[in-house]
């Protein structure tokens, strides 16, 4: 497989533990009733029906962030650049999900004011994993 395959592949996957983790730190908002003290109703359930569709988007998201490491000249800053990116799943899902898809208002303003803080926060931290794993899986 070429470098760069090798790469896509890496970046899948590391977008997919990304997505994990986001996962996990909505569901922890959730459970621990931080969503509830921000007066956002999102606390969803650890179940295969809410994780794995997430989990599938968050390794496509992957193959996104594999266009700005792609090349050799781009790999280096990986997290940073992983957290830049980080904002387009962040836009996707507050301007197109929430209003056309679920009917939740234009950035989920039904779910509570601070819905776009915590899904730009949970989405952070897809962008901190997946840069992480991306660099750690495809070492120097």
């Amino acid at each position: 497989m070429p470098k760069s395959g090798a790469l896509f592949a890496v970046c899948f996957v590391a977008g997919l533990l990304g997505a994990l983790a986001s996962s996990l730190v909505l569901w922890g908002a959730g459970k621990w009733g931080i969503s509830d003290l921000l007066g956002v109703r999102i606390a969803p359930s650890l179940k295969e029906s809410w994780l794995y569709p997430r989990l599938i988007f968050g390794g496509l998201w992957g193959l996104g962030y594999f266009f700005t490491v792609g090349t050799p000249r781009q790999r280096c800053r990986w997290v940073r650049k992983a957290l830049w990116f980080s904002l387009l799943p962040s836009a996707f899902t507050l301007f197109y999900l929430y209003p056309y898809v679920e009917y939740r208002g234009l950035a989920g303003f039904e779910l509570g004011m601070l819905t776009p803080m915590l899904i730009v926060l949970s989405n952070l931290f897809w962008g901190i994993f997946t840069g992480f794993f991306t660099r750690l899986f495809w070492g120097r």
